[in-house]
C-alpha cells in the first residue's frame, strides 16, 4: 500500500526534474491554477460519490493523485506533512 504512495511521489518528483512532453503530471506541475482547479474539483467528486454511494474509490483515488501533485508543485513536501501529522498524536 505504501508502496503505491511512495511510487507516486517518485513519479511527480521525477516528472518534475525531466518532464515528459504531453504528460498529464507536467501540465499539473507546471500549471500550478489547473493543480488547484483539479484538487477542488476532485475533492468535490468525492463528497458527491460518497453521498451517492457510488465511484467513492476511485473518485478518492483521483483525490490523493491530485493532491500530491499540487502538494509537489507547491514545493510542500510530503514528509514534511506526515512530520506534522506525527506531531499531531495524542
Amino acid at each position: 500500500m505504501l508502496n503505491t504512495l511512495e511510487n507516486l511521489i517518485n513519479l511527480a518528483r521525477e516528472r518534475k526534474k525531466t518532464p515528459i512532453n504531453g504528460s498529464y503530471t507536467n501540465q499539473l506541475l507546471s500549471d500550478k491554477s489547473l493543480s488547484r482547479a483539479k484538487v477542488l474539483e476532485e475533492i468535490d467528486e468525492l463528497i458527491e460519490a460518497v453521498e451517492e454511494n457510488s465511484n467513492k474509490i476511485h473518485e478518492a483515488a483521483d483525490v490523493f493523485y491530485h493532491l500530491l501533485i499540487y502538494l509537489e508543485a507547491n514545493e510542500i513536501k510530503i514528509e514534511d506533512v506526515m512530520s506534522e501529522l506525527e506531531k499531531r498524536k495524542k
